[in-house]
């Protein structure tokens, strides 16, 4: 009972308090590739929903929900290294990324053409992420940035494959 006193007593003043250590930095680098994946999730997302609003395809609605799982990983390390989320208040199609906007109205007009089209978006999306990822994994030697990006790069050739089995049912 006293020791849990004393603890108390010593959190309340500050005397003994644990300090914990703070995530290690980032370089420019992994800063700047981190935000960059941050919005290239948001760009899949946010192609992928507007592609199930227009054409109602499962596949959208299925990825588009490991989708939001990678934006969250992506926002969960933006959060640990103390680094300002590019996406915060951003709407579907809103990004702070000029090349990333222009990217998604391309793909938006590209898929809007047709359900097949659409599709071909969606393997067009996770070929350069898959390329994107495997270019930041090798720019980084953090045990977390590896691991998160590694299971988003898992992800994106996951749906790589189903946008391609999808695209084949359709007769392409």
């Amino acid at each position: 009972m006293f020791a849990v006193l004393v603890w108390a007593i010593n959190v309340i003043t500050g005397v003994g308090t644990p300090t914990f250590a703070k995530a290690a930095s980032l370089t420019p680098d992994e800063e700047a590739a981190l935000i960059f994946q941050r919005e290239e999730e948001k760009l899949a997302h946010d192609v992928y929903l507007t592609m199930y609003e227009k054409w109602g395809a499962t596949i959208f609605s299925n990825i588009l929900a490991s989708e939001q799982r990678h934006m969250d990983t992506m926002l969960k390390m933006l959060n640990k290294y103390g680094v300002e989320d590019p996406a915060a208040g951003k709407g579907t199609g809103e990004f702070s990324n000029a090349e990333i906007k222009k990217s998604y109205d391309d793909l938006i007009a590209q898929g809007n053409i047709s359900l097949i089209d659409a599709l071909q978006v969606g393997v067009e999306i996770e070929k350069i992420d898959i390329s994107d990822i495997l270019d930041v994994l090798a720019g980084t030697q953090k045990r977390d940035l590896t691991t998160a990006y590694t299971n988003l790069l898992d992800g994106s050739y996951n749906h790589l494959q189903a946008f391609q089995d999808a695209s084949a049912a359709q007769g392409q």
